[in-house]
């Protein structure tokens, strides 16, 4: 069941899902809630419907996601028929921008198609349901037959019949054609129903389908390249649509921002859903949450009387509502808080290391010249000394010349004098 909340400190309106534990469990269907809401937590995109809180009590499990009052395109296509070729196009620009970020985190949705293609009050497009997505690691192939039969690619048929290893995020891209086709013309490009055996998927999606007499060339080029059958031949990213004839002087961030407006706007005066399908579910609803307060209140007293009984609360009540561990709490607000934090605080280190390496980069010519000017001294202290050390030398080698002459005189006096006396004699 979905209902529109209202978030008291804020006054913010949201969407809120809240499902059955018990009736998780009994469809098998826990897993992929769990990996549902792992995979939203991750995501945030103008082009999706964001997950803004997940929380449990012990009946059900809750997601809080962003509130969209233009309905899906299954409704809107009950209601029209068709839709304009630039309405279309502006549809598959804004889902080609989301496929193309979900494929950027590896995630391949699996189920695009009108029922989950959800429109906000001005008409632009958003996908929601990722209840069957699937995170592929690098060179990982998906194997398993997920989606709705009519938008399944031909590869995941042929992966069912053993006639190819797997599929990747192709298959979301072949969905887009489909869908964008049936907007376009108001019925699907091939004739193929939930009930269609396998066999006759394979043969009816061995013919392409032919132009219809009133969709236009350029309008065409997009659905034919979409719905190619090989996956390799397949566009699988925005810049291999030819979009640029169908929106002209339309940019990837104009789109993104949402400044060019829809031609097609969902009615403001009232629901854009089918009201006797929505009270169908709240009729048939076992649990209204209306009444979730005083009927927890009620479970809580039988569970805290069968404890002080000793009693195990699991085998007394086989339906005993419990805690999940493994659901994610998630709160998009504080993850925006502190994701805003981090970034303050990076940009602080950044700037203190940006001042830090201008401080060292002044300091480094002051540091330079005190260098030379003490080199220069040394230099000139050595210079000193080298002079000193050959003036003492230069002073060494007179006395030593001087000593030598004054020996070499007395010598020579000595001899003079010994040859004096001798020549007395």
């Amino acid at each position: 069941m979905v209902c529109i909340v209202r978030k008291r400190d804020s006054g913010q309106l949201y969407a809120m899902k809240y499902m059955s534990k018990a009736q998780c469990r009994l469809r098998d269907a826990l897993k992929n809630v769990l990996r549902e809401v792992e995979i939203l937590a991750s995501l945030d995109h103008p082009f999706l419907v964001n997950l803004w809180f997940s929380f449990q009590d012990e009946e059900d499990l809750f997601l809080v996601t962003d509130l969209m009052l233009g309905g899906d395109l299954r409704y809107h296509l009950s209601q029209r028929g068709t839709f304009s070729e630039s309405s279309v196009a502006l549809f598959v620009y804004e889902l080609a921008l989301a496929l193309d970020y979900l494929q950027s985190r590896r995630i391949v949705h699996r189920d695009i198609k009108p029922d989950n293609i959800l429109l906000d009050e001005e008409g632009h497009s958003h996908i929601t349901d990722f209840n069957i997505a699937s995170v592929l690691e690098e060179g990982q192939l998906a194997t398993s037959m997920s989606g709705t039969k009519p938008y399944m690619a031909p590869e995941i048929f042929a992966c069912a019949a053993d006639e190819c290893v797997g599929y990747s995020f192709a298959v979301d891209w072949w969905s887009l054609g489909v869908v964008a086709f049936e907007l376009v013309c108001g019925s699907r490009p091939f004739d193929i129903h939930s009930s269609t055996p396998l066999s006759d998927v394979q043969t009816i999606l061995a013919t392409p389908p032919s132009q219809p007499v009133d969709v236009s060339g350029r309008m065409w080029d997009l659905l034919a390249r979409l719905l190619s059958a090989r996956p390799g031949e397949r566009p699988c990213s925005l810049e291999e649509l030819p979009l640029a004839a169908l929106l002209p002087g339309s940019g990837k961030e104009t789109i993104l921002s949402k400044s060019i407006t829809p031609q097609f706007t969902p009615p403001k005066g009232h629901l854009n859903c089918d009201p006797t399908f929505e009270l169908e579910e709240m009729i048939i609803e076992a649990r209204p949450l209306h009444k979730k307060k005083k009927r927890l209140a009620k479970q809580r007293s039988i569970r805290e009387n069968q404890l002080s009984l000793d009693l195990d609360p699991e085998l007394a009540d086989p339906d005993s509502p419990t805690m999940i561990a493994e659901f994610r709490i998630f709160n998009r607000e504080r993850e925006m808080e502190r994701k805003e934090r981090e970034e303050r605080e990076a940009a602080w280190e950044q700037e203190l290391i940006q001042a830090m390496n201008a401080s060292e980069m002044s300091s480094i010519p002051i540091k330079k010249t005190t260098a030379m000017s003490l080199d220069e001294e040394l230099l000139e202290e050595l210079d000193e000394e080298e002079e000193e050390e050959n003036d003492e030398t230069e002073a060494d080698k007179q006395l030593s010349q001087q000593d030598n002459q004054g020996q070499q005189s007395e010598l020579s006096r000595s001899l003079s004098t010994s040859s004096g006396e001798t020549a007395k004699k």
